[in-house]
């Protein structure tokens, strides 16, 4: 990397650093966090302890966002130190160094440049992710396992918690459905760039004849709902069914009828959870993951409202989204933003942070 270059490279990532401080008003910010901080402080914080479980987890999300963006800046500050010692001492490992300094904290800043345009009422809350198989039989069973495990791969990679709510295994092989959630910040703003249709196109490993299938998993992500979205459930609104827990090939996971499954009577729609120990612990689970289908319903029709009077007809991006193709050859293409990879297996794995920076990216200009 020629000097002109570095010289460059150091004014654009300054340049993006201010953009990224002016859009977070990091003024704001302090002055919530040093108002957070006495609330914090007083002697009576527990006395409500839902206001005090908001108060601390604002006050640690603010304060992680202003350390994060404090970071940086001095690592991009300290950047312009490394390369003029490099150049000033003839010294190529530390000339090296510093390249490889240079690169991580572009990445770095680009990521927090994308954080800054989750903005959406929701995008800061947890994740709640289901995955169900769609056409292609067991191939689209095995394929929904698959989206299964890329998402909780790249969850764990970034040190996400994650929680499994309830799976549905399929008779012969993979998942018919499954609900989990990803507890991290902006969790839900990163992933509902996810939702739609995937589809994979390979050499199927169930078919004896060796033929290329396609098949298809739904993919739905939605905010964990919290204290303060108000959505009640009326006991008269809803039917409680309990049932023995069953993991792959029909075992029993535990010999209780533990397995909650609730159905909202007015909206039809019916959610289970079984992977708790006690029936008491799924059906808590289980309500959480209704409400949020209930607020995500509730969302919905007050879009419908608005694209009704905008008279644009609303979109249809959460239909098929992205393509895996292993045969007959290998790459994977979103099909929104055009992004794409010649690597299935890495996807796969959970490298799809190209993906969900594309994505966000698209989403946001195309919003405006």
């Amino acid at each position: 990397m020629a000097v002109v270059d570095v010289s460059e490279a150091l004014k654009s990532l300054s340049s993006t650093m201010e953009s990224v401080e002016a859009v977070l008003d990091l003024k704001t910010m302090r002055d919530e966090i040093a108002s957070l901080e006495e609330r914090a402080a007083s002697p009576n914080l527990w006395d409500d302890p839902e206001s005090a479980q908001q108060v601390t987890s604002r006050l640690s999300l603010l304060q992680g966002q202003v350390r994060k963006v404090e970071e940086l800046r001095a690592r991009i500050d300290d950047l312009e130190v490394l390369f003029e010692l490099a150049e000033s001492e003839s010294d190529a490992e530390a000339r090296r160094e510093a390249d490889a300094e240079l690169v991580a904290v572009k990445k770095a800043v680009d990521e927090l440049e994308v954080r800054t345009l989750l903005s959406g009422e929701y995008d800061q809350r947890e994740a709640m992710v289901s995955i169900r198989a769609e056409a292609g039989g067991v191939d689209a069973a095995d394929f929904a396992e698959q989206l299964q495990r890329m998402y909780l791969r790249w969850a764990e990679r970034r040190g996400y918690p994650t929680e499994v709510l309830d799976t549905s295994y399929a008779e012969e092989a993979g998942i018919k459905s499954t609900t989990f959630t990803v507890k991290a910040p902006y969790a839900y703003g990163t992933l509902s760039v996810e939702q739609g249709t995937h589809r994979m196109v390979r050499i199927s490993p169930y078919d004896n004849q060796g033929r290329r299938q396609t098949s298809f998993a739904g993919v739905e992500v939605l905010p964990v709902v919290e204290q303060t979205d108000h959505i009640e459930v009326p006991e008269n609104e809803i039917r409680v069914d309990v049932f023995r827990s069953s993991g792959p090939g029909g075992q029993s996971v535990n010999t209780t009828d533990s397995a909650v499954r609730i159905t909202h009577l007015p909206t039809g729609i019916t959610v289970s959870c079984q992977n708790e120990k006690s029936q008491i612990q799924n059906r808590a689970a289980a309500m959480r993951v209704l409400q949020a289908r209930l607020l995500a319903r509730q969302r919905e029709e007050e879009q419908a409202k608005m694209d009704a009077l905008k008279g644009d007809g609303g979109n249809s991006w959460g239909n098929q989204m992205r393509s895996y193709v292993l045969q007959p050859y290998q790459m994977v293409k979103d099909l929104r933003t055009e992004h794409e990879v010649g690597n299935p297996q890495a996807v796969l794995d959970g490298d799809i942070d190209d993906f969900l920076e594309a994505g966000i990216r698209w989403r946001k200009q195309r919003d405006k």
